[in-house]
This record gives structure tokens, sequence and C-alpha cells, in this order.
């Protein structure tokens, strides 16, 4: 098309959103750029995140008795450590009470009608561990065992704790430095606290060195994120979106790779932060946000950016000047004396609907974080379970973003859960044997957990997909950054509760999984009584939210999604924008706005009173 065809307006008012379809969507600048720079950068969240996992495993351990030492580890532990059943299982928080100095006069072939009648004491000299397996851990360093086995769990939940204190802080500094020095704050943050990690001599020092790491998680993987929408057109926001969540995919598997040949925790510190340190390099490439700058003024900077987008993409910006948001600085203050949280609860349909979203999306957290960490303890090698729990997010991403444009949000986002929830609680059905970790004789139980839990990780990383934008559309425009900002913000809350129900799969195997079952299955039903969203128009209002879904009946939930009449839908075609300038005076002049095709998925991100996009808590 023409460009000079029609006649433009200096002082016209342009979104970035309107230049970027002139200048390239997705062009050789954009592709580069998000490649080579912004989704690799995606990769240090997942390590972040998972690598405590391999730092705190527990290895099998018994009393230490300093008499028997010279002794072999099988004849210590038959002559110094109870049997708890008969199947030749050691007890591993208690010793015989007996002065060992007397061993030597006892027959061996006496001691165990002596042991009966031998007193039963807690560990008074340290543990011994079997390090065949797992050979370094801080379990072993500190002693974490026994009455002090909560403590690892108390780790997890300080790096959770940090993860909502993280996403305010660094969505402050997003706000006022810029993209590009928040993220390298961010990483130089998660950098510094692996150090901290690995210089740790205490549990505290550890656990307070993860609540630092903590801080940049999910921050990490949101700006490289929201850099890679601000610098795309609407047409490939949903593409970006998929490709940020398998590049974090990737650094899962990279991590379980990484972590199996490096079995040293204070080794696996430093290769969890050193190498992410050449993304440093990447401030040499990597520009600051167009819309930011815009925001704050500087135009030139802006335009800067924006003619070497074009520059590297074979195409020119337009003959503007000057250019600048579409709001208004009055348009901007009624944004910031906008509707509040308050809105929200103020409607009976929007509070229920605040509700259901913001439960689901607590469900949704919950069960994908808790399957996460539960995933290196089943199967008969954790760094294997781990990797399969990694990749199998792969295929599940990929067919939730086939199914969700064809059959909706409202039944892909409830059967997964359900399916979720269903093959976590169908464990119980296992032989009685596996419900005990100590007990983990029948390798086929092993294995067919193993396949459950994998099913289960499957479903629910597609419903964590689908839940984001499905959110975005409920929500009204005027409450959409406010709406879900809201709701991730409890569910990420929630995650400090994850490590203490994994916790007691330390005693019961399975009943983590019965307890994360049984939230996916009534995240499933309440996600019933949510309003399709797919081919409606987004409610813009606070009314139109209320009035959104208002008249729901039970009888929705099996009516398959319509598209919209043409009057009706989003936009008009090309062909009857043409047919409309065509019908103008002649002597008019106008500015034509580039159209975007329609497309069905369209990634709502919360954006602040300028309309640049805002940080949530989303893992």
């Amino acid at each position: 098309m023409n460009e000079n065809k029609y006649e433009y307006d200096e002082n016209d008012e342009v979104d970035v959103d309107d230049l970027l379809p002139q200048i390239g969507e997705f062009g050789r600048y954009q592709k580069l750029l998000i490649w080579l720079v912004c989704l690799p950068a995606c990769i240090p969240c997942g390590f972040g995140a998972f690598n405590q996992l391999f730092m705190q495993q527990t290895p099998e351990h018994w009393c230490k008795v300093p008499e028997l030492m010279h002794l072999s580890v099988d004849k210590r532990r038959y002559l110094g450590i109870p049997l708890v059943n008969k199947d030749g299982i050691y007890s591993e928080c208690t010793r015989y009470a007996f002065n060992w100095s007397e061993i030597a006069q006892i027959d061996s072939l006496r001691v165990e009608e002596l042991q009966s009648n031998w007193t039963i004491e807690k560990c008074m000299d340290g543990w011994e561990y079997n390090t065949t397996e797992i050979g370094s851990s801080i379990v072993i360093d500190f002693n974490l065992v026994c009455d002090d086995n909560i403590y690892p769990t108390v780790g997890l939940a300080a790096l959770n704790i940090g993860g909502p204190i993280g996403v305010y802080i660094f969505g402050l500094i997003n706000d006022r430095l810029g993209r590009k020095r928040s993220f390298f704050i961010c990483l130089s943050t998660l950098i510094l606290g692996n150090l901290l990690t690995a210089l740790s001599m205490e549990f505290w020092q550890w656990a307070l060195s993860r609540a630092i790491v903590g801080l940049t998680i999910p921050a990490v993987y949101q700006i490289p994120f929201i850099i890679s929408l601000e610098l795309v057109g609407p047409n490939y926001r949903s593409f970006v979106t998929v490709m940020t969540c398998l590049f974090y995919i990737s650094g899962l598997i990279l991590l379980s790779i990484v972590s199996y040949f490096i079995r040293n925790w204070v080794y696996l510190a430093f290769v969890s932060s050193i190498p992410f340190t050449i993304y440093f390099i990447c401030g040499w490439f990597l520009p600051e946000s167009p819309r930011w700058l815009l925001a704050k003024g500087r135009i030139e900077e802006a335009l800067e950016v924006l003619e070497t987008l074009a520059k590297v993409n074979g195409k020119s910006v337009p003959p503007y000047r000057k250019i600048q948001l579409k709001r208004s600085l009055s348009e901007k203050k009624k944004l910031r004396s906008g509707p509040g949280v308050i809105a929200l609860f103020r409607t009976p349909n929007m509070r229920l609907k605040t509700i259901l979203i913001t439960f689901n999306w607590f469900a949704n957290d919950m069960v994908y974080v808790g399957l996460s960490y539960y995933g290196p303890v089943l199967g008969s090698n954790e760094y294997l379970s781990f990797f399969l729990s990694s990749v199998i997010e792969i295929p599940s991403c990929l067919f939730c973003w086939f199914i969700m444009d064809r059959w909706g949000r409202r039944w892909p986002l409830t059967l997964s859960m359900l399916l979720s929830g269903i093959s976590c609680i169908i464990t119980v059905l296992l032989p009685e044997g596996f419900m005990k970790i100590n007990l983990l004789v029948n390798i086929n139980s092993v294995i067919e957990t193993l396949v459950l839990f994998l099913f289960s990780k499957f479903t629910i990383s597609a419903s964590f997909l689908i839940i984001y934008p499905f959110a975005g559309e409920l929500y009204p425009t005027q409450l959409r950054g406010i709406g879900i900002g809201f709701s991730a913000y409890v569910a990420g809350l929630g995650l400090i509760i994850i490590p203490f129900v994994t916790y007691l799969g330390r005693e019961n195997l399975v009943l983590p999984l019965v307890i994360m079952g049984f939230v996916s299955i009534i995240g499933a039903i309440v996600a019933l009584r949510l309003p399709e969203t797919l081919h409606h128009n987004l409610p813009q209002t606070v009314e139109e939210g209320e009035a959104f879904g208002k008249e729901w009946s039970f009888a929705d939930c099996f009516s398959c999604p319509k598209r919209q009449n043409k009057e009706e839908s989003y936009s008009c075609s090309t062909e009857e924008i043409e047919d409309m300038i065509e019908m103008l005076p002649k002597n008019l002049s106008i500015r034509r706005k580039p159209t975007l095709k329609k497309q069905l998925t369209i990634l709502e991100v919360p954006s602040d009173e300028c309309g640049l996009f805002k940080m949530t808590h989303w893992v």
C-alpha cells in the first residue's frame, strides 16, 4: 500500500501500536532481538526458582555412634541402630542406649537377644549420611534431619515470600528507571543472592540468601517478557507469550541436566548464577522500550529506537517529527483517579467473577508449583523425574495454544484442571506399600505414580497458560490491570503454603498429591461458572464488566462458543474500511490508521496510566 495515498497531519498523536504495522510488527529487528536476547533472558528464572530443590536433598541417614566408627557401615548400623520394621529399614532418628565399651565382650550371636532389652534414645552425637547418591546438600552440612527436618521447607517458603515483595519493588524500578535498567538490576540481585547462597555457613544465612533470590522471581522472567511484548505488534503478542513460556521451560530442562552432573550444592549455586553474567553483554544490544521513553517524554530517544527498528526491517518511519501517546493529560488524570480494587467487589456479578478468577488462579498456582516441587521425589531417579516433569510442559503449551482459539477458554480450563486433579487422586488406588516413602520396594508402583504425576503436570501446565488471558478477557478494561494484579498477587501469596503441603509427603507420599488433586478439581468446578469469552467483545467499562456473564445459566456450560455477527465483531474488514473511505468527501484530509487483522487470542496485559505493560505475580 502506498503510504502517501492519504495525507498525514504532523500534529496527530500516534500510538506505537499504530506505528508498528508500518515499520514491522515482527520484522528482522524484533526477530534478532527476541530470539537472541529477550527469550534467552527468561532462562535464569527457572534456575533461580528451582535450583533450591537440588540443594536440600535428604539422603539416607542414621545416628552416629562414635565408639563404633572403627567398624564397617553395615556392622555399625546392625549393632547401634534399631529397626523400624521387619523389612530391614533402620531408624533415622534413634539409636540404642548402650555402653559400647563392652561391645568387645558381647558374643555376636547374642546381639539380637540382648538388643530386645536395650533402651532407645535420640541421636546424641550427630548423624551419618549415605553419600552414594547425594554427596552434598544443606541437609548434610547443617544436619537438617529428624527434629530439624522442617527447615528445608522453611527455606522454600522464604524463597516464595520474596516473590510478591520483589514484584512490587521491581515494578517501581521498572516504571521509574526503564525496562533495560530494571532487568539488569534484577539479574544482578539474582546473581548476588545465589553467590550469598553458596557462601552461607549456617541455615539462616542460607534462608536469607534464598529470600534475596526470591525477590527476583518472577520479575526476572517478566521483564524480558514485557520488553518482547512492547517491541512486537498486537498480532504477535500471543506468539511471544508462548515462546517465553517455552524458553522458561527450557531453563528447567537445562537445570535438571546441570544438577545431575553437579552434585555439590555450593558449586550448583555458583553455576546457577555466574554463567548468567554473560547476559550483561546484552546491554550493548538491548534497547530501551520506546513506549516507556514516550511515556517519560523522551521523544528523541524513542524516535531513535523506532528508526533503528524500521531501518533493520527495511522500512522507514513515517514523517512525523514528534510521536506522542494517544492518551491526553486529562485522560491520564482520569485513569489515575479511576476505579480501584473496591470496584472489583462493589457489584454482585463483578464480585463473584473476581472471587472465582482469584480462586482459580490460586488453585493453578498451588498445583503447578506444588507438582514442580514434588517432581524430584517421585520415581527412582529424582533428576530424571524433574527432567520429565519439565519436558512434559512443552507439548502442553503447544496443545493449549492450539485449542484455545477453537474450544474457547472455559472448557479447556475446566477439563485440564479436572484431569489433573483426578490423576493426582488416583494415586490412592496404588498398592498400600507405596504409601510410605521408606517402603518403596515396588518398582511398578513407582512407575505408575510417575506416569500419573506427569499427566497431572501436563494438564495443569495447560490450564495455567489459559488462566492468564482468560482473566484478562473477563475483567473490563477499566479494571483489567487492577483485577489481574489483585488475582495474581493473592495467588502468589498462596505459594508460601505449597512447601508445607509437600512437606507432608515425607511420611505419606500420596497425601500432597491428594490435597493438590482436590484443589484442582474444585478449581475446575469453579471455572464452569465463569462466562466464555471466545468470540465476544471484551467489556470496556465497569458497567459492561458487571453485565458480562450476568445472565449465565447452567445450560451455557454445554454450549459451544459462537462467532459474532459481522456487526458485532471486533473490527471491520480492510475492504469495508476501503469502501467507507471512498464514500468520504474527496477534499477531506484524513489520517489512515493501519488495520490489524482480528485474531481470536488477544493477550490483555495489565497496563498503567501511560498504557505501559506492568508486571504481575505470574510464575
